[in-house]
């Protein structure tokens, strides 16, 4: 009778100590405690947070990848939206959940760097707390003007508010928000006056800037194209490295020779600091071929991102330096949520 046979009556009452002793050694000796480990996770659905509702480029990108982890993991991949105090419910949740690899978070440009900026007493750091699994995509601002403004380009806005400071108006999505930090950054290193107008959310402030309530409007370059294509308002610069595909008559900052700036708002995964190695392994390793697949970066393109290919290493040493660039200048923009 071989009691390893799990049909022999005594098998089952071997303890775990009997089992593995029954095993030849040379056999043992090639289970490393990582194959072990691997072979066991995930064993269990996984949570994915967002720190947004549904609707925006958080729950967008959140739910693509999650849709394509599930099958790719052999597991569940549920979609909690934690929202609340703009981006810093969520993330501190996920920050503050057990680091077992079940519990992941989509992270952008706004919860991992423009927050350790807008707030002194930030309740996490983005650094510390978190290990990148992907990034996926990214979106460049466009700022928009309205259509009666005396200037279509990023120089003549600049020469135009240096002449008649404390004239124009721009407005945001509200305090702190992506649309609030970039443009006053902006001004602040081009040295001119304009007056914040915040709203709550992105429609309202469309509606005055239809209404020629407000003057300037940056707001993501796929949400910016239509209300462009209609004529209603004019796309006055890019805020990515490159042209926009999307509008591609249009100037990036840079290029107009006003300041040096660029920020896109980029969308990924990422894990509470102290995850086990071997999971990240296995998150990094799926997450990785499914942002390479032709098929999710044509999705993320109709939608108007560019996708992303970047190293986890590459993605630290991003995140450091945008870190503490954008701290350097939501200060000197004088911005604080604190």
């Amino acid at each position: 009778m071989n009691a390893l046979d799990p049909t022999c009556g005594g098998a089952a009452s071997l303890s775990r100590r009997q089992l593995l002793a029954a095993v030849p050694a040379a056999a043992l000796a090639t289970m490393a405690p990582q194959a072990w480990a691997q072979a066991a996770y995930p064993s269990r659905p996984l949570r994915v947070i967002v720190p947004q509702p549904p609707g925006g480029g958080f729950d967008f990108v959140g739910r693509a990848l999650a849709d394509r982890l599930a099958p790719a993991l052999g597991q569940p991949v549920v979609v909690e939206n934690r929202t609340g105090s703009g981006t810093l419910v969520g993330t501190d949740a996920a920050a503050k959940s057990t680091p077992d690899g079940y519990t992941l978070l989509t992270g952008s440009v706004s919860n991992m760097v423009l927050n350790m900026g807008l707030y002194k007493n930030l309740s996490y750091d983005s650094l510390k707390d978190f290990e990148p699994v992907a990034l996926a995509v990214s979106y460049s601002y466009t700022l928009l003007g309205r259509n009666s403004l005396p200037f279509s380009d990023l120089a003549g806005l600049v020469a135009y508010a240096k002449a008649n400071p404390g004239k124009l108006t721009y407005a945001s999505a509200g305090n702190g928000s992506g649309q609030h930090v970039l443009a006053a950054a902006l001004w602040s290193l081009a040295g001119v006056d304009i007056v914040h107008v915040p709203y709550r959310g992105a429609q309202p402030a469309y509606a005055d800037l239809l209404g020629d309530r407000v003057d300037l409007f940056f707001d993501l370059t796929p949400t910016t194209r239509a209300h462009v294509d209609t004529g209603k308002v004019k796309a006055i610069a890019v805020s990515s490295a490159e042209r926009n595909p999307m509008q591609p008559t249009v100037q990036t900052i840079n290029e107009s020779g006003t300041v040096k700036l660029e920020l896109e708002s980029w969308f990924g995964y990422f894990a509470p600091s102290k995850t086990p190695p071997e999971a990240l392994a296995r998150l990094r390793t799926e997450l990785a071929k499914i942002v390479a697949t032709p098929e999710l970066q044509e999705t993320f393109r109709k939608a108007g991102g560019s996708p992303m290919k970047i190293s986890v290493a590459d993605t630290k040493t991003m995140l450091a330096r945008d870190v503490q660039r954008w701290t350097g200048l939501i200060r000197a923009a004088n911005i604080s949520l604190d």
